[in-house]
């Protein structure tokens, strides 16, 4: 199969887990009234929580998320295949530490998870006017790259802050990767400056499509998120992009462009040992 249509779920999430969960399904169901075949959702679609603190209590357990419940069933149902936008998820770390995993999983047809990605970048930033992230102080971050099998291609996995470190893109691309996804809930300050320009940056570099859902919205603490979820093709095109509201876009992804870019420009092809001198 060399065409299917993926659809990007675009929400505004609150900080209430049970709040966000039958938002979240009517917007998959939207998904599907748009014959999507792959249904991709934002970082942190199931809480947003910007006080650390509270997010550490509110974080389930793995096997206690209600939303993998959610995306499992979804999946079965409708024989989809999804990217179950990123959970919080509780772990202790090596010390014995309260620590949250950010965590990306998909889904098959069947209902059954085949790839899960921990956020490897953390997003500690100042970015003046008192927006102020520390990921890393509730985070555990992940230290493994994920390239999984699809019946389209191969998905490399990567979550929003991930999307400014061309190396782990690359080395997704030279893994097999032609899809790219990005979940995000980019700030609206950052999103403005860099976000279109980082999404079409990485999918021409790697002549790759890059699938991006996005948060969107107002959130407490004065922090906002940019949305604009984006479907980009391999020579850097946008496809689709979901503006600032709620909502749903999707795209018909045809394969054979990959094929098509890489053959004009096959940088893949070109990287090169090199020597660093400072002088």
């Amino acid at each position: 199969m060399t065409n299917f249509i993926a659809a990007c779920v675009q929400h505004n999430a609150t900080e209430n887990i049970d709040t966000n969960l039958p938002i979240v399904k009517d917007l998959i169901h939207l998904a599907l009234d748009q014959n999507a075949d792959f249904i991709t959702l934002p970082e942190c679609v199931s809480l947003m929580e910007p006080n650390q603190d509270y997010l550490i209590q509110k974080a389930p357990e793995e096997r206690e998320h209600p939303f993998l419940e959610l995306y499992e069933n979804e999946a079965k149902k409708s024989k989809i295949w999804l990217l179950g936008g990123t959970l919080a998820i509780k772990s202790k770390n090596n010390l014995g530490h309260n620590k949250i995993f950010n965590r990306l999983y998909l889904f098959n047809p069947l209902g059954k998870i085949v790839a899960k990605y921990d956020k490897i970048h953390m997003f500690d930033v100042n970015l003046g006017n008192g927006l102020v992230y520390s990921e890393s102080e509730t985070y555990e971050a992940g230290n493994r790259a994920v390239v999984a099998n699809i019946p389209w291609g191969k998905l490399g996995l990567s979550i929003c802050y991930d999307i400014r470190f061309p190396k782990l893109y690359r080395d997704l691309a030279h893994a097999g990767a032609n899809i790219l996804c990005a979940p995000a809930a980019f700030t609206k300050v950052t999103g403005e400056a860099h976000w279109h320009i980082l999404q079409r940056a990485r999918a021409i570099e790697t002549g790759s499509f890059i699938i991006s859902p996005a948060l969107c919205g107002s959130h407490s603490e004065g922090k906002e998120s940019y949305g604009h979820s984006l479907i980009v093709d391999p020579w850097g095109k946008i496809l689709a992009d979901g503006g600032e509201g709620p909502g749903v876009i999707s795209a018909k992804i045809d394969m054979n462009k990959v094929n098509e870019v890489r053959a004009k420009i096959p940088s893949l092809q070109h990287d090169r040992t090199f020597t660093l001198e400072t002088v």
